[in-house]
């Protein structure tokens, strides 16, 4: 089944892709050698952007298909692009041109870079300031053990080098930008602009933003609020909470993660630790059944 809808979502997603320059994206993912992150990242800008989406869109369908549609869709930094997808706000080529989009500003004027940390907020913040990183900010609160980062490289080298010293796990992100910094306040401009091109319909199930750390609601500005994202910091125990408290009284709540990883997924086990809330990860977790 899955690669049956993946054919079907990418069928929507590579005429984006032809349009722009770039390959098609079904035959190299569908094909005998798919490509990993490496490979996507080396590839021309946008392709990465577009297959990240694609695979979102291809999850939640299989999901959907299997399961029924969900109660509610989260969206955590790029990912809102999808979610909002996956809800009815956008079509699939839309969707798709607007991640592809975000990619090129993203990567054609975000400088800087992103740091996976292996701490918490307050810890992190600490640790920036005793590095001397001004210009370093938390970008993303994956959860009370982890956050993300951004900054200018240069700063973040000595973040690393402070979070080394002190015994704490760094990973800089395989990202050549940055991301929910506040200086990209004219890159966000610029994006809620392009976003203003494509009309918005009704959302047919909740969509929970970690930026907003709140639902849109009817009314909202969806083109600022995406680009929010570019500006603001993503807070996925509030996303988590939200989606867990979207469930009704006594209905059993299960989250998936509708990406090509579990990273998501182990920040919410971590989040939910003792609580009867099941997380998957259908792309990662073995004998998962479709």
């Amino acid at each position: 089944m899955l690669r049956r809808v993946m054919g079907e979502v990418f069928e929507e997603v590579d005429p984006v892709a032809k349009r722009r320059g770039l390959p098609m994206l079904a035959p190299w993912l569908l094909g005998p050698a798919p490509p990993n992150g490496r490979d996507l990242a080396r590839a021309p800008v946008g392709v990465a952007q577009l297959a990240l989406f694609g695979a979102s869109l291809t999850v939640h369908r299989a999901l959907s298909e299997r399961f029924g549609p969900p109660d509610a869709v989260v969206g955590v930094s790029f990912g809102e692009i999808a979610a909002l997808t996956a809800a009815g706000v956008f079509d699939v080529p839309q969707g798709a041109a607007i991640a592809w989009e975000l990619g090129r500003i993203l990567t054609s004027s975000c400088p800087g870079g992103l740091t996976l940390l292996g701490c918490g907020q307050a810890a992190a913040r600490g640790m920036v300031s005793q590095a001397g990183g001004r210009e370093v900010v938390v970008a993303c609160v994956n959860d009370p053990q982890e956050c993300v980062v951004s900054g200018p490289v240069d700063q973040l080298r000595r973040v690393e080098k402070s979070a080394a010293a002190t015994g704490i796990a760094s990973a800089r992100l395989r990202l050549p930008f940055s991301s929910h910094h506040p200086a990209l306040g004219r890159q966000a401009e610029e994006f809620a602009q392009v976003v203003r091109r494509y009309p918005t319909q009704p959302m047919s199930c909740a969509v929970l933003s970690a930026v907003a750390r709140r639902p849109y609601v009817p009314g909202d500005d969806v083109p600022a609020r995406l680009a929010d994202c570019l500006v603001w910091p993503a807070h996925v125990p509030d996303a988590v909470a939200l989606a867990t408290g979207h469930a009704l009284p006594g209905q059993r709540v299960r989250l998936f993660e509708a990406g090509t990883g579990s990273a998501l997924a182990a920040n919410a086990r971590r989040i939910l630790k003792g609580r009867s809330v099941t997380v998957h990860a259908p792309l990662a977790d073995p004998g998962f059944s479709w």
